[in-house]
C-alpha cells in the first residue's frame, strides 16, 4: 500500500471558499477516480491556511492510472479554475506505512 499525502497552501482566507467548492462537487470527482480517501483536513493549529488529504493506493502503478483518469476527466477539468487560484503551493508526498499501522503496511520496523 502507498499513501498520498497531498499539502496546499491557501490564500489568506481561501480555506472556506476552497472546501466548499471542494465539498460541492470536486471530491465526488476525485473519488469517483482516485477510490480510497483516508482524510480530508484543514490546520486549526501550526501553520495557517493549509489544507492537507490523504489517498491510498495498492501501487503506485495504481495510484498513476488513477491519477491519469482523473487529469482527463472534462467535469474535474471544468472544476479545476474554481480552485486553482486558491491554491499558493502545494506539496505531495508519497509513504507506506508501517506494519503496526491502523492502515496495515509492510514498511520495515
Amino acid at each position: 500500500m502507498f499513501v498520498e499525502i497531498r499539502t496546499y497552501r491557501l490564500k489568506n482566507g481561501g480555506v472556506p471558499e476552497y472546501l466548499k467548492v471542494v465539498g460541492d462537487t470536486g471530491i465526488a470527482i476525485q473519488k469517483k477516480h482516485l477510490g480510497n480517501l483516508v482524510g480530508y483536513f484543514s490546520s486549526e493549529i501550526g501553520p495557517i491556511n493549509e489544507i492537507v488529504h490523504i489517498w491510498s493506493f495498492t501501487s503506485l502503478d495504481d495510484r498513476q492510472a488513477r491519477r491519469a483518469r482523473l487529469a482527463a476527466d472534462p467535469d474535474w477539468q471544468a472544476f479545476l479554475p474554481k480552485i486553482r487560484d486558491l491554491i499558493v503551493t502545494a506539496d505531495n508526498k508519497i509513504m507506506t506505512p508501517a506494519a503496526f499501522s491502523p492502515l496495515g503496511g509492510s514498511a520495515p520496523v
